[in-house]
């Protein structure tokens, strides 16, 4: 496969190797500023032979050889002649010019036009003129790559990793630190264990730039760790499109499989929500289901209710990955206002099955010399995933100075997971044979109403107000799994574990649903005042404003499981054994659900497992720019957060309250060396509040991971303090060279840890560690190869390199859980101490190619934290990912896009900590928490732009 990749790489390559005519190329640069004048134009004097000068003051014009006169003009400057200037055949001849302001002749030229926000220029100019630290991507970059959400879009930002496929780290520091707006709007979350915005669910397609700000201000939530990231969705155009693409995609040990496994679908699963068949039946009541509440004939309905056919998947052979976008831009002038629309309709539907080896180790036996495992298994796991999403933004602009916005943001979400487990545990001395069917889908949407306005006299006066509201619903609808086992090294036929009582393993259905409100409402008032000159980049500016958001979310479960409804009567039925071991669908047939001899529901929902709760936040701030000279300026401010959080569970008290109101200052200084260079220092004070989840005191059992996860209601909110330092400098407007350093310092770290319970079976929590620090260096350069060479070909490339290093030590509370344990010196969850993205581009408008090769690596990181006595720590090893994409242009409107994910398929491995040393080294022994091969990924696909 690595060969295949390279002979890929210079097949394409050596399409490009041919050179024609003679080339004229060169810059045209501002004899004051230095800067590209983009907009001028190079041409052969006295002809139209012409090219124009691009943002980055480049020009390029294909000429036959010969002598020529070359004359450089704009408006606003005086001309430049050349004369005599020699063009050579399958050459390149280099002719820069720096012009300069005709001041006689200049006046003042209005423009009025809409901004493009999404370009790669636009991108490094925001970067270069923010107050702020903070790094981006553009979708210049994004359409370069074959990047299919925002989860792989953002993994190539500077110090930014993914967990889980689709959770963001930033600096190293766990999802839940890491604030995520959409559209300058806070983000909802559809995922009940974790605060986190799942970034799979937001097509690539729809975006337009990603800022991620890693550095506090004012007008920033005060709620962030790792950084701030805003994602803007496309919501402005020039001129009517339409575009459609279609792709298929290929994984390598999935695709064209027999034996895929799924649910019994329903007929709107293709469209990513359930049609109400895996709804709990309607004959169970609201109250506890049990022998005790529930009379016999009535439960024995309700047992019968349930479909016998949710036991075990379907097996069929897996289709093609399908994925299709449209994309619908249309502008319209009504009078003298400007009306844009930009809607998008993405659309998916993928598989992959893979097989993941999953073991537990237990402590160190002296006698044997080794860690014993406490099971040993192989899980062959299958996820079916739909998603549906819409985007439909609208932009008014009334005139120069009022601008309103309407955005939308729907997604729908459905996953089929299914899951069949296969192995031995050692402690029962079980060989075993577990299903789990899992079937979600989440809804989420978001929708903003946002207008500024210029007001007062010169229009010095800006004034900003957002209205917004966030619907989320979560349904996990009848997630069966069962246990069955044998006697370990026995050639007996499995049995089905039939439990004394209704519990979330053996032979249960799990349902449960989310659903959360989120209204908002923000304004901000910017005065700016003369500073040393007239211009914009020179005013003083002063800002006040307030954001307010009402959260409420309401969380139920239930489970049941079947148990015997008489133990030694259906042990003395002849057909006691054929029952046991027939298909679990047979078992609990309707005809074996009785009251007598047979099998009953049981209920094991505690009446504490659902919760309600409620978030208000509200905030207030004010702030100053201050451009103090052509050098330094300052900008900074105080924020103060006033929140209230409130869990309840149905008991005589709330399970949890908190009403906190902290300060949050910030500074931020930018020293500019010049036009092209500069030196950034940030400062502020951040906080990391505990989400609903983890503070809700019940279990929920995780069959993928074997894990039970369990809230803790004595959470704190955490402190963070923050302080960076960063070089930049910008060679042109489409490059960047930056080194910075940053440090963290936090009270009350919220991290996912164990808990030490006297079993086999793992159990996740979370607790406060007292101190902790992050301290790090990136690194990121984006670069052209046009000033490197005189080679047509090679200046068509470009690269983009960046890379994170970093330490994060944890000091936990001194209680006995603590104690002399070795991991109170280590990093902390989630942290890595390295993160390298690169990437090499090649891009020829003229013949219309795009190329590009990825590569990216994570170095170790905690997946969650061991004690000192029976669990270890998880371990995620590095693995190196190089993606490769060809886009070719077929005429003035088709494309065709080919490509390869992970080309390496390196194993995603998780590894128990055995020595608690915080890493895990070459010559130490290594047991899986979890290991297994994704699969290569390839796609083929087709974009039409009418």
């Amino acid at each position: 496969m690595r060969r295949s990749g390279l002979l890929f790489i210079l097949l394409i390559i050596s399409t490009f190797a041919r050179a024609q005519q003679g080339t004229l190329s060169g810059k045209v640069t501002d004899k004051k500023t230095g800067e590209g004048v983009i907009g001028a134009t190079v041409l052969v004097t006295g002809t139209v032979q012409a090219a124009p000068v691009d943002v980055d003051g480049k020009y390029e014009l294909k000429l036959e050889p010969g002598s020529y006169n070359i004359t450089m003009t704009y408006i606003g400057y005086k001309p430049m002649t050349f004369a005599g200037i020699v063009v050579s055949a399958n050459a390149n001849t280099t002719l820069n010019g720096v012009m300069e302001e005709n001041t006689q002749n200049l006046k003042e030229v209005v423009v009025t036009g809409q901004k493009q926000t999404g370009t790669e220029v636009a991108l490094i100019q925001d970067l270069r003129k923010s107050e702020m630290v903070v790094s981006g991507m553009s979708n210049d970059q994004i359409v370069k790559t074959l990047d299919r959400d925002a989860s792989e879009v953002v993994k190539r930002i500077p110090g930014v990793t993914i967990q889980n496929n689709n959770f963001i780290v930033i600096r190293g520091l766990a999802e839940r630190y890491n604030t995520v707006m959409l559209n300058d709007a806070l983000t909802p979350s559809a995922e009940v264990d974790t605060r986190s915005f799942s970034f799979d669910i937001l097509p690539s397609s729809v975006i337009d730039r990603i800022l991620i700000f890693k550095s506090g201000s004012p007008e920033l939530p005060g709620e962030f760790g790792g950084g701030v990231v805003k994602v803007y969705t496309k919501n402005s155009v020039l001129e009517n499109t339409t575009s459609f693409s279609l792709s298929g995609w290929a994984r390598n040990n999935t695709t064209f499989q027999n034996g895929y496994m799924s649910s019994n679908r329903t007929r709107t699963d293709w469209l990513g929500f359930d049609n109400g068949r895996r709804d709990l039946p309607a004959a169970v009541p609201a109250g506890q289901v049990s022998p005790d509440n529930v009379p016999a004939a009535q439960l024995n309905t309700i047992s019968r209710s349930f479909r016998s056919t949710a036991w075990l998947p379907s097996l069929a052979k897996a289709m093609p990955d399908l994925r299709a976008s449209l994309g619908i831009n249309r502008r319209f002038e009504i009078g003298s206002m400007y009306l844009s629309n930009v809607t998008s309709v993405s659309y998916s539907n993928t598989r992959e099955q893979y097989v993941q080896s999953r073991q537990r180790a237990g402590e160190f036996v002296e006698i044997d010399q080794k860690y014993p495992l406490q099971y040993d298994y192989n899980d062959t796991r299958a996820l079916t995933a739909v998603r549906l999403g819409v985007i439909h933004n609208w932009q008014l602009r009334l005139n120069d100075r009022n601008r309103v916005e309407f955005r939308n943001f729907l997604n729908q979400y459905g996953t089929d997971e299914v899951v069949n487990r296969v192995g031995v545990d050692k402690v029962e001395q079980q060989e075993r044979n577990d299903h789990a069917l899992h079937y979600q889908s989440r809804t989420i949407y978001s929708g903003q109403l946002q207008g500024t306005h210029e007001v007062g006299p010169a229009s010095r006066s800006t004034v900003t107000w957002t209205g917004g509201y966030n619907y989320v619903y979560r349904d996990e609808p009848d997630y069966s799994r069962y246990r069955a086992q044998r006697p370990e090294d026995s050639d007996r036929q499995f049995f089905v574990v039939i439990p004394n009582g209704g519990n979330p393993f053996d032979a249960s259905r799990f349902f449960s649903s989310l659903k959360e409100n989120t209204y908002t409402g923000a304004g901000q008032w910017e005065q700016r005042l003369l500073g040393r000159d007239t211009t914009k980049a020179n005013e003083y500016k002063i800002r006040a404003g307030f954001y307010t958001e009402r959260k409420t979310r309401q969380y139920n479960q239930r489970y049941f499981s079947y148990t015997f409804s008489n133990f030694d009567a259906f042990n003395n039925r002849p057909d006691r054994d054929e029952i046991l071991t027939s298909p679990i669908d047979r078992i609990f047939a309707p005809e074996n659900i009785d009251p007598v001899d047979g099998f009953k529901l049981e209920e094991g929902t505690k009446p504490d497992e659902s919760y309600e709760a409620e978030n208000t936040l509200l905030a207030g701030y004010v702030g100053v720019v201050a451009p103090i000279s052509d050098q330094l300026s300052l900008s900074g401010g105080l924020r103060v957060e006033h929140n209230r959080r409130f869990l309840d569970d149905g008991g005589e008290d709330p399970k949890y309250q908190e009403l906190k109101t902290i300060p949050l200052p910030s500074l931020n200084a930018t020293y500019n060396f010049n036009q092209r260079s500069l030196l950034r220092l940030g400062g502020s004070v951040s906080v990391n509040r505990p989400e609903f989840r983890e503070i809700a005191g019940f279990s929920y059992f995780d069959f993928s991971n074997n894990a039970i996860i369990t809230g803790n209601d004595s959470l704190q909110t955490a402190t963070i303090y923050n302080a960076d330092l960063r070089y930049e400098f910008y060679p042109t407007r489409s490059e960047m060279l930056s080194i910075g350093v940053f440090y963290k310092q936090f009270r009350n770290a919220i991290e996912q840890t164990t808990q030490s319970v006297g079993t086999s079976q793992l159990y996740l929590t979370y607790q406060n560690a007292d101190k902790a620090y992050d301290v790090g260096i990136e690194l990121e350069a984006r670069k052209g190869f046009v000033e490197l060479t005189e080679n047509p070909f090679l200046q068509k490339f470009g690269v983009v390199l960046n890379a994170s290093f970093i330490r994060s030590r944890v000091q936990l509370p001194d209680n006995d859980a603590n104690r002399g344990f070795a991991l109170t010196d280590r990093a902390l969850q989630g942290q890595s101490p390295f993160v390298v993205n690169t990437g090499v581009f090649f891009q020829d408008d003229d013949r219309k190619w795009q190329v590009s090769a990825q590569y990216n690596v994570i170095g170790q990181r905690i997946s969650f934290v061991g004690d000192k006595t029976q669990n270890f720590s998880a371990i995620e090893m590095p693995r190196h990912v190089v993606d490769l994409a060809v886009t070719k242009g077929l005429g003035k409107h088709l494309q065709l896009k080919a490509g390869i994910q992970d080309l390496l398929n390196q194993r995603y491995r998780t590894y128990y900590d055995l020595n608690r040393d915080g890493k895990i080294s070459k010559d130490e022994p290594r047991v899986s928490f979890v290991s297994y091969r994704r699969g290569t990924y390839s796609t083929l696909g087709l974009t039409y732009n009418f």
